[in-house]
């Protein structure tokens, strides 16, 4: 079960950042402006994060199995139908159909693994399935690299979306059913306690921090090497997917130190929101640094950028777990996801605008950091949750 949802993870985000990896060409073709690509960017967003408490009902309410293929299947055929587009409005159209498919990752992702494993063992689990979160889009950026090159940008839509329906025959068999789905519906806090959950509200709004920063370096960071470092596509390719695998390991890395940690006796919440702090920390101070002019630095800084990424990533989804608990953990993540990845609607629209306005990344880069350390401060003041409780604060 878990390799299954580290490919599909692999697969979902590679479809997500399969528009800024063909950005590049695809502006040429079309006439398209950077702010029009902006918005064409967060587009995927506005469904995506409204559809998260939807999802999160569902996963909790149904068969989660049913549910999650179910959106597989949307979002492999909206990508698919990408390549085949010719105009602005039937771009966005789709990426919105994109958006109602992949909500339904993360919720149940998280109920898979609130059930089904235990928690000196989810920090393990959650940097496995986030690595697959970096390892997609290296997959993607090098892949797209090439075919983009060679084929153009509308085969890439048109192949990964066709391939990755492929995923759908083993998750159908192996998946296994859940025979109790329906029952829980009145198990762990409901959707008032949760809203008026101080700490919920910390790692929801903690959430929008990270992924505005996250979602800043997805869709315009092919882009940045292109325009800014003046990188061939193919080294676009290779420069965009080694920081991703980085951060893949450090990830994994991450969700296993803290878990031996919390094996050995370590307080679960303040752990696991020590290990995120760092990684907010670590980003904000080496982002704005990837813009000097010096390839060697700037690609320096951006790796340790990336490393920050993965020490965040894994404790994140196991902390909110932990709060939650199993009963909860579709909507807890449905609503965290909601408000966290309204970031995705914003980092890509103002990146745009800034990068326009100013003509470089610095500015954007600088704004992403602001946000970083906001988060930091969410962090530190608003979860104030008693060790190893799921009591809701």
């Amino acid at each position: 079960m878990l390799l299954l949802l580290a490919v599909s993870v692999l697969i979902n985000y590679m479809d997500r950042g399969n528009l800024g990896i063909a950005a590049p060409q695809l502006t040429k073709e079309l006439g398209l402006r950077d702010s029009q690509m902006g918005f064409l960017l967060a587009a995927f967003f506005w469904t995506y994060a409204l559809f998260q408490i939807v999802a999160g009902w569902l996963v909790d309410r149904y068969d989660v199995a049913r549910v999650y293929a179910l959106g597989f299947l949307v979002w492999s055929v909206a990508t698919l139908a990408m390549g085949m587009v010719t105009g602005f409005a039937a771009l966005v159209a789709f990426r919105l159909l994109l958006g109602i498919g992949e909500s339904v990752a993360y919720p149940a992702y998280s109920k898979i693994l609130s059930k089904g494993f235990k928690e000196e063992e989810r920090g393990l689990a959650n940097g496995i399935i986030d690595a697959a979160t970096k390892f997609g889009p290296a997959v993607g950026v090098l892949l797209g690299g090439w075919m983009i090159g060679v084929y153009g940008w509308r085969w890439f839509f048109i192949l990964t979306g066709g391939l990755s329906l492929a995923w759908l025959v083993p998750w159908l068999y192996y998946s296994p059913r859940d025979t109790t789905a329906g029952q829980q519906k009145q198990e762990g806090p409901g959707w008032l306690e949760l809203v008026a959950s101080r700490s919920a509200w910390a790692t929801f709004i903690g959430l929008f921090c990270f992924n505005y920063n996250w979602y800043l370096l997805l869709t315009w960071l092919p882009s940045f090497l292109i325009r800014e470092r003046h990188f061939s596509m193919g080294m676009m390719s290779i420069y965009n997917a080694f920081p991703l695998c980085v951060t893949a390991v450090c990830t994994i890395t991450a969700g296993w130190i803290s878990d031996r940690m919390i094996a050995k006796g370590a307080e679960v919440v303040p752990l696991r929101r020590n290990f995120m702090i760092a990684g907010l920390l670590l980003t904000a101070i080496m982002l704005p640094f990837a813009t000097v002019p010096s390839h060697v630095l700037s690609m320096t800084f951006l790796v340790l950028a990336f490393c920050g990424l993965g020490l965040y990533t894994s404790n994140c989804w196991a902390l909110s777990q932990n709060l939650a608990g199993a009963g909860a953990s579709g909507k807890w993540t449905g609503l965290q996801n909601a408000v966290g990845n309204l970031g995705g609607v914003v980092a890509p629209v103002v990146t745009g605008y800034l990068v326009e306005r100013t003509g470089t990344f610095l500015a954007a880069f600088l704004t992403s950091s602001g946000v970083l350390l906001a988060g930091v401060l969410i962090y530190i003041f608003m979860l104030q949750v008693p060790p190893k409780s799921r009591t809701l604060r």
